[in-house]
Parts: structure tokens; C-alpha cells; sequence
């Protein structure tokens, strides 16, 4: 039988400013999750993406959003999310969020080393490095 670890550790969450808002990571369990919180300004966006690897579950915790997702950037489904709705998004599917007002994300998803770059933008009203198109 595997032994477990049966310490806790405190740590304080890392705040990442983002054009659209800000992200809060407040778990990261190596080879197993990571957890965020997502605050997403009203009229703003995530860009048009998807991941190699990464699997996500998303919940909308406050506010409403428009939620795109399909196989290409040129077929999405747009969802309106309220609180409570949850998408899961597998690896490989194309995805944006819009915030139809101010909104508050909870993600969960994959973590290994190196799933802080598994992003392919495709879109991004920001114009951020390894957009494929503005």
C-alpha cells in the first residue's frame, strides 16, 4: 500500500493580471490538477483556443457569459453560461469566453510540467504572442 502524505501545506495563491482581468491559481498539484479562479471584466474575452494536452472543466461561479466551443474556430457553438453551468473541454477543442457582464470562473484542469504553454491561440483581441491571427 502507497503511503500518503498526511501534512498540509499553506501557501498564499499566485494573482496573474490578464487584458481581460485577472486569474487566480490557487492549486497546483504537479502531474495531477490545477485550480483558478477567473475574473473577467464585462465585454471582455479569453481568446479563441485550444490545448494539446490540457482537459478543463469550467463552472461559472457569478455573473453571465457566452461560452464558444467545437471542432474549428469557424463551427463554435456559443452557450449562455449562468451560475452554476459547466462545460467540460477536452484536449483539442476550440473554445472563447465572453463576458456578457462582470464574471467569475472556477477552472479545473490537467497539470504536468509544462501545461502553463499548452495554449494554441487562434484568435485574441489583445494581440498576444502565438496568435495565429489577430
Amino acid at each position: 500500500m502507497e503511503s500518503q502524505t498526511t501534512s498540509a501545506m499553506r501557501y498564499v495563491a499566485n494573482t496573474h493580471a490578464k487584458p481581460w482581468g485577472h486569474e487566480v491559481v490557487f492549486a497546483v498539484v504537479p502531474d495531477k490538477y490545477v485550480g483558478k479562479i477567473i475574473h473577467v471584466k464585462a465585454g471582455q474575452s479569453l481568446s479563441c483556443q485550444y490545448h494539446v494536452k490540457k482537459h478543463e472543466t469550467i463552472t461559472l461561479l457569478r455573473g453571465e457569459a457566452l461560452v464558444e466551443h467545437g471542432a474549428t474556430p469557424d463551427n463554435l457553438r456559443s452557450d449562455r453560461f449562468s451560475p452554476g453551468d459547466t462545460i467540460h473541454l477536452p484536449a483539442g477543442v476550440v473554445h472563447r469566453i465572453e463576458a456578457v457582464t462582470d464574471t467569475v470562473l472556477i477552472e479545473c484542469s490537467t497539470a504536468w510540467k509544462g501545461w502553463e504553454h499548452d495554449v494554441v491561440r487562434l484568435k485574441d483581441a489583445y494581440g498576444r504572442e502565438g496568435t495565429s491571427s489577430p
